[in-house]
């Protein structure tokens, strides 16, 4: 496969770095080289706000008929594009194709779901105490967002931070993963090609760790959406804090999957094969720890083991695939030592834990306790814990016994119970029935505790990238006061 070269996309055009600098972006099927990318420094990231920045001053005051038509052109365009977007969520990060489509569609679906946001940004008529006074609230864009998107759903994620901002009338410097730069560019060119103007949406490439901080800092940035760790979102958090931006934090996951007595044990199973499975566990909803009531936990966990053995993972271009590599070598060193903690420290493997090439075979352990590292912390790969509990309260505490709180599912058929439990689990969504791994274009969507704060989502990007702005009228001739 030829090795692309990728640039910097400012201003409406590409560039190169200003120090000519590039780095390899992988294949992580076998680590082969993929892209050569530009590598940003602080000074193409000034670069990058400013564009934004003077975009900024005649986009802020356009239609919402054009931002609306803008929005749907992209879906169109995306559509049209599906395999070229497939061909690179494949090439580029290992997506199996049903995910790869699963991510197609779903970005799809938020961009027409953006397109309504212009029309629905309404201010209100206020009642005053002056006489003749009249009182009105309006909302206006804030100006430069700062998007930083990870490798694992980088189009979905992609449309959840670029479009609420470029539906309100802001403008946007995306930082793209350093492991999904190609992905952005498209994305890139589909905005270009929707008819958005120049400058209003821009593409940095580079590390995080290196030119983030500038990024997020300078002064012509307002707002700061990011996906990523929690220990990346404290340190931003603090930098937003520091410069008074404002910020949404969607973070990591430890996210448990309840299934009691009279649980729908097929449905359950399926549940925790797609929740914890899809994409290899890449996924902040994945279902990592799945609590099991005593009286079914033994078929439960001969059934899972069953499927979790079944899980497909030939060709990522088959539709029976599942599985595919694990992104970085940092992140398989990391899966390597979370199993291999768990079983020193007494956890039971019972199926997987090998490896095929630099992919995880499906891996679920038991007996895990809280002096392994995978009892609190975030995997991100194929591995789930398995725990037996006594009743739905003792399910309950465990639950909650992680800073994680982002999403949860509950396998019932007691609504009774499942509605008692979801308003009781230390989540920011709770899914009855239904795998812990979901989203919609127009719910919000986030989390509590260290899985971030702010909710994603076009029925809360409203209110995330709009401030508000109060004018009076005082009537000629009427009485004033105060």
């Amino acid at each position: 496969m030829s090795v692309k070269k990728l640039h910097l996309w400012i201003g409406g055009e590409y560039r190169s770095a200003k120090d000519s600098a590039v780095f390899i972006d992988h294949n992580p099927i076998d680590d082969s080289p993929y892209a050569e990318v530009a590598k940003a420094s602080a000074d193409d990231v000034h670069l990058a706000v400013e564009a934004a920045h003077a975009a900024f001053a005649s986009y802020r005051s356009t239609t919402p008929a054009q931002r609306e038509t803008w929005l749907s052109k992209a879906a169109d365009l995306l559509e049209e594009r599906k395999d070229a977007f497939a061909d690179v969520l494949i090439d580029e990060i290992g997506s199996p194709l049903l995910k790869a489509h699963f991510e197609i569609k779903y970005a799809i679906a938020h961009l027409r779901t953006a397109s309504g946001i212009p029309r629905r940004i309404t201010g209100q008529t206020l009642p005053s105490d002056v006489p003749g006074r009249f009182s009105m609230s309006v909302r206006e864009p804030l100006g430069v967002f700062a998007c930083i998107t990870p490798f694992n759903v980088p189009l979905i994620k992609a449309m959840k931070q670029c479009t609420g901002p470029l539906a309100t009338g802001n403008t946007v410097v995306l930082l793209a993963s350093e492991e999904a730069p190609a992905l952005a560019i498209l994305v890139a060119e589909l905005f270009r090609d929707a008819g958005f103007p120049a400058g209003v949406f821009n593409v940095i490439t580079g590390f995080g760790h290196e030119i983030g901080d500038s990024l997020v800092t300078h002064p012509r940035i307002k707002g700061v959406n990011f996906t990523g760790s929690t220990r990346v979102g404290r340190h931003l958090s603090m930098l937003c804090g520091e410069h008074m931006k404002r910020a949404l934090l969607e973070l990591g996951g430890k996210n448990p999957l309840i299934i009691l007595k009279d649980a729908d044990l097929d449905a359950a199973v399926h549940a925790a094969v797609f929740g914890m499975f899809l994409f290899q566990g890449q996924a902040c909803m994945a279902s990592s720890r799945i609590l099991v009531e005593a009286p079914i936990y033994d078929e439960f966990l001969k059934r899972y083991k069953a499927a979790a053995a079944g899980v497909g993972y030939g060709d990522l271009r088959s539709p029976k695939t599942m599985l595919g590599p694990i992104i970085s070598q940092r992140q398989r060193d990391r899966i390597r030592h979370h199993i291999a903690d768990a079983v020193a420290h007494g956890a039971t493997l019972e199926t997987g834990g090998n490896w095929e090439g630099h992919r995880c075979l499906p891996t679920i352990l038991t007996n895990v306790n809280e002096s392994m590292a995978c009892y609190q912390e975030e995997t991100f790969g194929p591995v789930t814990a398995i725990y037996k509990v006594g009743s739905a309260d003792a399910a309950l505490a465990i639950a909650n016994d992680t800073a994680y709180g982002l999403s949860a599912a509950v396998f019932t058929q007691n609504l009774a119970e499942a509605m008692r439990l979801s308003q009781q689990i230390h989540a920011g969504m709770v899914h009855i029935n239904a795998p812990t791994l979901h989203d919609e274009p127009h719910v919000p969507f986030g989390g509590v505790g260290d899985s971030g704060m702010g909710r994603e989502g076009a029925q809360t990007d409203i209110d995330h990238c709009t401030e508000w702005k109060w004018i009076t009228i005082q009537a000629p001739g009427a009485a004033h006061g105060h």
